[in-house]
């Protein structure tokens, strides 16, 4: 794993205003379509726009469920450039995608401001013991293992998959011995990298050469080392290989391979919980929800009502 990294620090905003969107001190990525030393492209301009979120009014229900005298809080997102995830606008400033979208929505139905931090990903949860953040909304997959340290509410259902270049002879991974010999490209500190982990055993024991996983802090590096040969399959959320492959020449999505439920990360035994779920809830019973997702294209990740540390998906 990576050391975990510290990046922008984002202040106060008034999420419930019908204007504001969610803004990084810097430059960000670089400035219109320009990318950071990670080489990590700013967001383009066909990377969706629409405001479905500031009309959201406060919900008196939900928000009476928050602690006493919860008037703000502070959320750890990680930027990884890549839609549907967060990524920036053209501006190089102003963050974008699924999860800020319902990050602020759900904000507004509870009536608290935000005090939004950006971190690596694999940062974020480790941090929630300790107090730094109240919350991280960063797409995270809901697991029997970190269930164990990490409160889940859950807003939508995603999961792994695996894309590859066009011109590849893999046509789609049911079983991680077909990975073997292979190197594998994913993000650090992820569920897909834990996968891949504690499956290359698998390749050892039916005598062949194990599959090299190659992790990435940054999205755009992941895709990079696709496209230049230094890897030659990734592992990576099924919306996001979507996504990257409907927006990048030359190549193709899998298959999907394990679906999770995603969900905003809490301290263990959070009081936060039941508010957060109740907000989710609202959203999906009042529509702002499915606009959200069909705002991202990711309308087949629905779910029907949410719900606090499920167990994992065994699909």
């Amino acid at each position: 794993m990576r050391t975990p990294v510290r990046r922008h620090f984002l202040p106060f905003f008034a999420i419930t205003s019908a204007t504001l969107l969610l803004t990084a001190c810097g430059s960000g990525s670089g400035g219109p379509g320009g990318a950071d030393a990670s080489g990590v492209a700013a967001a383009s301009d066909d990377v969706p726009t629409a405001d479905v979120v500031s009309a959201e009014k406060k919900d008196d229900a939900a928000a009476g469920l928050l602690p006493a005298g919860t008037r703000s809080l502070t959320v750890a997102v990680s930027v990884g450039g890549t839609p549907p995830g967060t990524t920036y606008l053209s501006d190089g400033r102003t963050l974008t995608g699924q999860d800020v979208d319902v990050t602020k929505a759900v904000a507004n139905v509870l009536g608290v401001r935000l005090k939004v931090e950006q971190a690596s990903f694999e940062a974020i949860l480790p941090a929630l013991d300790s107090g730094k953040y109240d919350f991280g909304a960063s797409n995270f997959g809901v697991t029997d293992e970190r269930r164990g340290t990490i409160d889940f509410v859950t807003y939508v259902n995603d999961g792994q998959g695996f894309a590859t270049r066009e011109d590849s002879k893999l046509k789609k991974i049911t079983d991680l011995k077909q990975l073997c010999g292979l190197n594998v490209a994913t993000g650090a500190g992820t569920t897909f990298e834990a996968t891949l982990e504690a499956g290359r055993h698998v390749c050892t024991d039916a005598g062949e050469k194990a599959y090299e996983v190659q992790t990435y802090a940054e999205s755009g590096a992941v895709w990079s080392s696709l496209q230049q040969g230094r890897s030659d399959v990734v592992m990576s959320t099924i919306n996001g290989l979507r996504y990257a492959v409907a927006h990048q020449p030359g190549l193709r999505f899998l298959n999907e391979f394990h679906r999770l439920d995603v969900g905003f990360a809490f301290k263990k035994g959070t009081r936060l919980a039941p508010a957060f779920r109740a907000a989710v809830n609202k959203l999906i019973a009042d529509g702002t929800y499915d606009r959200i997702l069909k705002k991202w294209g990711t309308s087949g990740s629905a779910i029907t009502t949410s719900r606090i540390s499920p167990p994992e998906l065994r699909n």
